[in-house]
């Protein structure tokens, strides 16, 4: 008999600084495998299976991720009666904000239109060790003003073979960033953060693995005076292939906005 499969994209939040990424893997804790243990819970008679507009990293948080939902024979109940007994279920590092229903037609991964990360950090003094899941802290004195203005050569399309880790034949590696930007952070803040920290703004339709994660790397490293203006330009050019390692923590990154088409 045919099945009849319903289609669903529901918006998540979490904390990412005690799961392994949010791909599901054998003996780790991770984002994907929390909620599909909760799904069997709350839908016990239910197949299913689901989807991530992407894979965050381990540590990595989200103040909004999306997946969706794949539902055979049974549609979920009213969504307004649903959610609160799914976020019941949930742990408390995993909130989910949204349900809506999509079409049989819409592609997670290929309607992606936006995403944008930000990556949260400070310099100098070390921080409250309630600052750890949130901030990287730079104990070395930053030149903040120069990664502001470097923080701009990212802008555009480019070749970031350079910004990704162990890179594969048939990776895409020119990307196009939109937006990117330091800033001062005003996105999370409590009592026991520094005066003052930052954030580094990315925003594109996609990016590869440790992208985000090795242009803040690079640019912490131009804070520090170990790289120049130079040596990021010339990570970007695919014919002097300068070759960058350092990869900032998954700690500091987080998933701030997914638009679709």
């Amino acid at each position: 008999m045919k099945r009849t499969r319903y289609y669903y994209l529901i918006r998540i939040q979490y904390l990412g600084f005690r799961y392994s990424g949010w791909q599901k893997q054998p003996g780790r804790k991770t984002v994907e495998g929390m909620l599909e243990k909760t799904f069997k819970h709350v839908l016990p008679d239910a197949k299913f299976k689901i989807l991530g507009s992407g894979r965050t990293d381990s540590k990595v948080s989200a103040l909004d991720g999306v997946f969706e939902l794949f539902l055979d024979d049974t549609p979920l109940p009213n969504f307004e009666t649903f959610l609160p007994i799914f976020n019941r279920n949930l742990p408390p590092d995993i909130r989910a904000s949204d349900i809506k229903s999509v079409s049989k037609d819409f592609n997670i991964i290929k309607n992606s239109k936006s995403k944008e990360y930000v990556y949260l950090f400070s310099y100098g003094e070390k921080n409250h060790p309630f600052c750890a899941p949130f901030l990287y802290n730079v104990i070395e004195n930053l030149n903040i003003s120069l990664m502001k203005e470097v923080a701009a050569y990212f802008v555009g399309t480019h070749d970031f073979s350079t910004y990704t880790a162990r890179l594969k034949p048939n990776t895409q590696v020119i990307r196009t960033v939109d937006y990117c930007e330091i800033l001062e952070n005003d996105l999370i803040y409590g009592s026991f953060f520094p005066n003052e920290s930052y954030k580094l703004v990315v925003r594109g339709q996609g990016f590869m693995r440790y992208q985000i994660r090795m242009i803040m790397g690079a640019l912490i490293q131009l804070g520090k005076g170990e790289l120049g203006k130079q040596d990021i330009l010339d990570s970007l050019n695919p014919d002097i292939k300068l070759r960058l390692t350092t990869v900032a923590p998954g700690s500091g990154l987080l998933l701030n906005e997914v638009k679709f088409d």
